[in-house]
């Protein structure tokens, strides 16, 4: 299997490298950013390990999540990283996730990312369906989501004890057929 690629007209979606450990590590670092994710404020030791984790990993791993980074092409620098799982037992189903650095959020980047990852995962013969779970206080993800036409299936109450107390999530969906309908209007 092959290392993933993705290119956007502003992105480059690629495996992360230790030459992003130091922007990694800022955002990764921050309790802000971390507050609705399921890790917690890295250590720049913790950054390193898990870059090194990621930066060999190829696409295509039943029931692995790989961690990609997201590069600026204009600068060359990095400022988030997304997350692609595919189902342990039928790998026509994935999770996605997503972490922007707070300095250069609200400049479309998520959207453009997602939108990136499931055209990707979409072109996939056979492959069938796109699941993200948020926090249901991430406002900012949720609409986010339902911007891009994600459809809200479930809203769990208080099923993760998280970061020392009880969270809700929200599941959201995406089937292939409705990602085809979306693009045709």
């Amino acid at each position: 299997m092959e290392k993933l690629i993705l290119h956007t007209g502003r992105l480059l979606i690629r495996n992360l490298n230790l030459s992003d450990l130091s922007n990694f590590h800022a955002y990764r670092s921050n309790p802000e950013v971390t507050k609705y994710q399921g890790f917690d404020v890295f250590t720049m030791e913790q950054a390193e390990s898990f870059i090194i984790s990621q930066k060999d990993k190829t696409f295509g791993n039943a029931g692995e999540w790989v961690q990609y980074g997201i590069e600026n092409k204009t600068t060359g620098k990095l400022i988030g990283d997304c997350a692609i799982k595919l189902d342990q037992y039928d790998t026509r189903l994935a999770e996605i996730g997503i972490t922007i650095a707070p300095e250069e959020q609200k400049k479309g980047y998520a959207k453009e990312v997602l939108n990136a990852i499931l055209n990707f995962l979409f072109s996939i013969e056979d492959f069938h369906r796109v699941t993200e779970t948020v926090d249901a206080e991430n406002t900012a993800s949720i609409q986010l989501l339902k911007s891009i036409g994600f459809r809200q299936e479930g809203h769990f109450i208080e099923n993760i004890f998280f970061k020392g107390k009880w969270g809700s999530e929200y599941q959201f969906a995406m089937l292939k057929r409705e990602w085809i309908q979306l693009n045709l209007s």
